[in-house]
């Protein structure tokens, strides 16, 4: 498919233009940065304990590896393929989409942070005829100052911005830029993309359409919305507004309150034993009251589950999930171990002859509410007197030390958790830590 000739005088949308950029196979890029031996090789980034593929260049692509896909199951044909294979470096990954972020500011002063490699941008200020040309000029200077690649859509609304960016992925005649708020590209490019390809769409909603005999995207433009709303909810109707230019989705300037949060992780080896496992929940424990302290929120229950894995088809199979509830909203990490462990000591069962090999464990929380604006229990309450100062100092201990340099003792030491996640082909941090600085050799 080729692109139609622009036609700068005709616009839609009501001059509105928001701009989506995003990396491409960002955290693979990050890798590709510091080692440019990487440039033309096949490259995947595995999820925590090296689990499964998390992110694919198009190399790997081309191979056949799939989003998601357990590492063990290619881990043949990335040897043969000769595909370089990294564990997830989350701090360098961090750190780069802050520099992005960064130079995205140097173009608009309005920037909503959609996630770790996604950004909206408010173009409406700048000339229709100039938006194509910033956006080149932003993708280049994103690769010159931070040797990240990227692509731009431009639409009048978030979900035609999406629209666009996915065609400017998959076009390269675009030369990674796409604007659809040109109705020349706007109605070439919805006669010929599929609806699956629609920012909100799932597989449910898809049966639905398709069943509605809706293929295209401009189909689903062209739909009545009133009785979409009762098959799609409010949702499909909006998305029909906003693929027909009416803006239903603002800018985000300011995140939005966490309303929950949660810390799970999968062990590095099966655990077998209470101790153990209780020793992993008040780690999760003190990671939560953490996040929970940064943004100054609280929460007066936690959900506790651990479970076994899937692919020990041959072992016994166990999954648990309790919730327990605490006197009043907290963030200090002592009680939130406390519940963490009772949730253990109320689900845990002994095992029989053959022992339940746990293989992740979590805590899970919602219905978060600022701290200081909380209700007080008036039986049972806590010493936010006391515990404030302590969380306070621990905080101030890891910021300066690093995390995890002070923690509670029922969390177990760092260097010695033996269910700690793995990380065996990580590379250095190199952008937030000294002594892993990358070296240049003349």
């Amino acid at each position: 498919m080729s692109a139609p000739a622009p036609r700068q005088r005709d616009r839609i949308g009501g001059g509105r233009a928001v701009a989506l950029i995003d990396g491409n196979s960002f955290y693979c890029s990050c890798e590709r940065v510091f080692d440019p031996k990487l440039a033309l090789v096949p490259v995947i980034v595995l999820s925590n304990n090296d689990g499964c593929a998390i992110a694919r260049t198009a190399e790997a692509k081309a191979l056949g590896i799939r989003m998601g896909e357990p590492y063990f199951k290619i881990r043949d044909l990335c040897r043969r393929q000769g595909v370089r294979v990294f564990s997830s470096n989350y701090t360098l990954y961090g750190d780069m989409s802050g520099r992005t972020n960064a130079v995205y500011r140097q173009f608009s002063p309005r920037v909503e942070i959609y996630s770790i490699d996604e950004s909206f941008l408010d173009l409406s200020d700048v000339a229709p005829g100039l938006r194509v040309e910033l956006a080149r000029d932003l993708r280049a200077t994103v690769r010159s100052w931070t040797g990240i690649p990227s692509c731009v859509g431009i639409g009048p609304t978030k979900t035609l911005a999406k629209l666009a960016n996915h065609i400017a992925k998959a076009v390269p005649e675009l030369q990674g830029v796409c604007d659809l708020t040109d109705v020349a590209a706007y109605e070439h490019w919805l006669c010929r993309i599929g609806v699956a390809e629609v920012w909100g769409i799932g597989r449910a909603s898809l049966a639905k359409l398709e069943a509605m005999g809706v293929e295209s995207v401009a189909d689903l433009r062209d739909l009545d919305p009133r009785p979409v709303r009762k098959g799609l909810t409010v949702v499909g109707e909006r998305i029909i507004h906003e693929l027909r230019g009416l803006a239903c989705l603002p800018l985000e300037m300011v995140p939005a309150r966490r309303k929950g949060c949660a810390v799970t992780r999968s062990f590095s080896g099966r655990i077998e034993d209470r101790a153990t496992l209780e020793e992993a929940v008040s780690a999760h424990a003190t990671r939560l009251g953490e996040k929970l302290r940064r943004e100054g929120l609280a929460t007066n229950h936690v959900t506790v589950f651990y479970h076994t894995s899937e692919h020990d088809r041959d072992e016994p199979m166990r999954s648990v999930s309790t919730t327990v509830t605490l006197p009043e909203h907290t963030s200090d990490t002592l009680a939130l171990i406390k519940a963490a462990r009772h949730g253990v000591a109320r689900t845990w069962r002994e095992p029989g002859e053959r022992p339940w090999r746990y293989s992740k464990a979590g805590i899970v929380t919602n219905d978060l509410v600022p701290l200081s604006h909380s209700p007080r229990a008036l039986i049972g309450r806590m010493d936010r007197e006391r515990s404030e100062p302590l969380m306070a100092a621990l905080d101030a201990c890891n910021a300066r030390w690093g995390r995890g340099a002070v923690v509670p003792a029922r969390a177990g030491l760092v260097a010695r958790r033996a269910w700690n996640t793995k990380f065996e082909m990580r590379t250095p941090r190199y952008t937030t830590q000294v002594g892993e600085l990358p070296t240049a050799y003349a």
